[in-house]
């Protein structure tokens, strides 16, 4: 069983600082890049485990929530990935993903 727990570390620490944000800086962009890798995470979670359906998209439910979507998103590919569903690299690729992310955002 692959330990996905760089991804689930790596999207806690996201989410963490999204939801510690003031609302001014989720304003300035950073709820825009938590929503933006919530919508790839959910992707590729799904794609994962259900290849031949097309995905849904995470709906934007405001800045006040894009930390938990995030959050949520993280722990479904983790899933997929402990379920052997994604190919292994996949794992490296979404922890890249996330603190690509957390740069655009934070940095």
């Amino acid at each position: 069983m692959l330990d996905v727990t760089p991804l689930l570390a790596a999207v806690d620490r996201f989410a963490d600082r999204l939801r510690a944000a003031p609302e001014s800086r989720l304003r300035r962009g950073a709820a825009a890049e938590g929503l933006a890798l919530a919508r790839e995470l959910s992707t590729r979670a799904q794609l994962a485990e259900t290849p031949s359906a097309e995905p849904r998209e995470m709906p934007d439910a405001g800045a006040f929530a894009v930390a938990d979507q995030v959050a949520v998103a993280g722990r479904d590919l983790a899933e997929a990935l402990r379920a052997g569903a994604a190919p292994a690299a996949s794992l490296e690729e979404a922890v890249e993903l996330v603190g690509q992310a957390s740069r655009r955002a934070f940095d």
